[in-house]
């Protein structure tokens, strides 16, 4: 359930190519882990394995240390579906729950879907059994394939659709953002319930100078055909390349006909029923992203157009698939756009009822809520809550960069931020770097671990909710702001420092650099949390400045949506 975003070059006011990725995923496994380049002996194979999220998410000693647990029983979760042939090399990357960024800073982004199949994985073994075709692949595994194999977007797009067609897909619909120097795409596929036309997939390029958001809703419409007997859409043809099993597939299944419509295939429309869990899901944080990049171009967040009737909602056309946004962005505004609750607008989680006596944002799913991946369900709920880009559950927000002129070794950041955006700071580490912060890497969510990044940023993000708005403004942002903007100023020196070394020596200097930052952030965060502690004791605001404690209470606008007018304000009895 992620929020996905594309900026290219054009977009960046520093000319840099962009590629981010909150990752939604609750209480999953949310280390960062580097995995090593491999060089494969003739014959070698890669095992693949099953979409998986909680601690570890894999199990496996063919993919470094990070993933490695000596000793331990393999689970039965982590017995690969079957295995693919491999290279004879393999680039390094970092991976979380999907393949992040490679050494040749090739840079990945992903959301989830909903869509009108979502089949179980069929391993080798299954399909050779049942007399089905298989279904090894989810956008975990292809993406972090993609990252071992690829250098640019394009040859990555063309390797996951073919080991798609090949090997076959299960479980949701999926998006993933592909981004090189030059180029960046939009790849999304989904398994079709047909054991010839098994899986389909298209792609679709992101003009220079525009700005793409996924969030949970295919993003890619019309689909054009290069057979002349299918009529295309209207409009400029996009830079498109699609699976040779989509439009005969399509077609088998009913699900797209090319005698109604001029034969336009509306790629949406067709896979998947629109939104999941609760109209405007997606469409809101589509409309977020796309009006506070370019709000001249007045795009409302109601949507009206490309569907008749109101249950077909999630299909509207109200929103372009890209945009240019009215001036070019600076990273620190990328941060910002993870950091949103609607902010300023009518639909802002920080005021209500809702939000307590201090402006907290935060909805927490109950028993009341739809399923957060339930497409075909509950059509009519008793109600919903917005949803935000910065949500509850995130685990890691990452932002992905590729800097024009830099030095090579420190050309390619991901920009890593555990926990909620909103109360995370973002460390800079080089694609080139040869290890990770051992804090970084390790961490399960379901046991405290106060020498664990997540549970450090985890922590503070909860302990913020005693005093939300308080704590946000006074404490928790300015440190943010500072040390975040130290972080720019150690990309600096990095730049400087790797002028005149290259190779293994300048990546020694950048591993140096920014295991050393990261560290120091998550000490200054530790302390944070810490002072918090003590600071907001028993709902007072504690000053460490030798003072009495301040009395914080509620505001008049809360309390009058409380009791308190009903309190024994005089000794005689309420009349």
């Amino acid at each position: 359930m992620c929020t996905t975003l594309i900026f290219t070059k054009g977009a960046m006011a520093d000319g840099s190519m962009v590629v981010t990725h909150s990752d939604d995923d609750e209480l999953g496994d949310q280390t960062i882990v580097r995995v090593p380049s491999q060089d494969h002996a003739p014959g070698a194979t890669r095992d693949i394995f099953c979409e998986h999220y909680l601690h570890p998410r894999i199990v496996t000693s063919e993919r470094g240390p990070g993933y490695q647990e000596p000793g331990d029983t393999v689970p039965s979760w982590a017995k690969p579906l079957g295995s693919i042939p491999q290279p004879a090399h393999t680039h390094a990357y970092f991976d979380g729950n999907y393949g992040i960024m490679n050494e040749h800073n090739l840079m990945i982004g992903e959301c989830t879907n909903g869509t009108k199949y979502e089949p179980e994985a069929v391993s080798t073994r299954e399909a050779h059994e049942r007399g089905v075709h298989s279904r090894m692949l989810y956008s975990q595994e292809l993406s972090r394939i993609a990252l071992e194999r690829c250098v640019s977007a394009r040859d990555a797009v063309l390797v996951m659709g073919s080991l798609i067609e090949e090997y076959g897909l299960y479980s949701t619909g999926e998006t993933l953002l592909v981004a090189d120097e030059d180029e960046a795409w939009v790849f999304e596929m989904c398994a079709l319930p047909d054991d010839t036309y098994h899986s389909a997939w298209v792609a679709q390029q992101v003009p220079d100078g525009e700005i793409f958001v996924a969030a949970n809703e295919f993003r890619i419409r019309g689909v054009w055909s290069n057979d002349p007997a299918i009529p295309n859409p209207p409009g400029n043809r996009p830079e498109q390349l699609y699976s040779k099993f989509l439009f005969p597939g399509l077609q088998k299944l009913g699900w797209w006909d090319p005698t109604t419509n001029q034969g336009f295939l509306d790629w949406l429309r067709a896979v998947s029923m629109g939104e999941y869990n609760h109209p405007y899901y997606s469409l809101r944080r589509v409309w977020r992203v796309l009006d506070r990049v370019n709000p001249d171009l007045a795009l409302s967040p109601w949507v009206t157009r490309g569907y008749s009737d109101p249950g077909d909602g999630g299909y509207a056309t109200d929103y372009p698939f890209s945009v240019r946004p009215a001036r070019p962005l600076h990273l620190e505004e990328v941060f910002d756009l993870y950091r949103d609750h609607y902010e300023g607008t009518q639909f802002d989680l920080t005021k209500g009822v809702a939000a307590g006596p201090y402006g907290d944002p935060h909805r927490f799913a109950g028993p009341y809520d739809g399923a957060q991946n339930d497409v075909g369900g509950q059509l009519h709920r008793s109600g919903a809550w917005e949803r935000p880009i910065s949500v509850f559950y995130q685990g890691y927000t990452f932002v992905n960069q590729i800097r024009p002129g830099a030095p090579e070794a420190n050309k390619g950041l991901c920009w890593f931020g555990p926990d909620i955006s909103k109360t995370t700071c973002f460390v800079p580490f080089s694609s080139k770097m040869t290890s990770l912060p051992n804090a970084y890497q390790t961490g399960n969510p379901k046991r405290y671990d106060r020498t664990s990044a997540w549970w450090t940023f985890d922590f503070v993000a909860n302990w913020a909710r005693l005093n939300y708005e308080r704590m946000t403004r006074v404490d928790i942002v300015p440190l943010q702001r500072d040390l975040e903007r130290e972080g720019a100023k150690v990309v600096t020196a990095c730049d400087v420092a790797c002028g005149d070394i290259e190779g293994a020596a300048a990546f020694a200097q950048v591993t140096k650099a920014y295991c050393e930052h990261a560290d120091s952030v998550l000490e200054s965060w530790q302390n944070l949390g810490d002072q918090l502690i003590a600071k907001y004791s028993d709902g007072y605001c504690n000053p460490d400045d030798g003072v009495s404690p301040h009395a914080v209470g509620y505001n008049a606008e809360w309390l009058a949506q409380t009791n308190y007018r009903e309190g024994p304000v005089a000794y005689r009895m309420p009349s």
